[in-house]
């Protein structure tokens, strides 16, 4: 099982769908909930946030490979599948 390292912001629209997604994705898929997530405030955090090669967040790290990164196209049917995909290789 891979770690999940998750850069986000309070107050960033993107990010809110993120975690929508993500509880909508842990209630049809609770054996996600073993996999070891990071959760990364990057204006808390800078140093390490500013470490990884990211502009827009929602991002997923998986160990240390960024697995998505949200862009402003994205809506909340893409932010879900792709966080999906990403917990589901981490699971793998």
């Amino acid at each position: 099982m891979k770690k999940i390292t998750w850069f986000y912001m309070n107050g960033c629209p993107y990010c809110r769908n993120g975690e929508k997604a993500f509880d909508e994705i842990l209630k049809e898929h609770p054996e996600y909930k073993a996999i070891p997530i990071s959760k990364v405030d990057e204006r808390k955090e800078v140093a390490f946030a500013n470490a990884h090669d990211y502009y827009y967040v929602p991002t997923l790290y998986l160990d240390e490979e960024k697995a998505y990164e949200c862009s402003p196209q994205d809506h909340f049917d893409d932010i879900k599948q792709h966080f999906e995909e990403v917990l589901k290789k981490a699971f793998e």
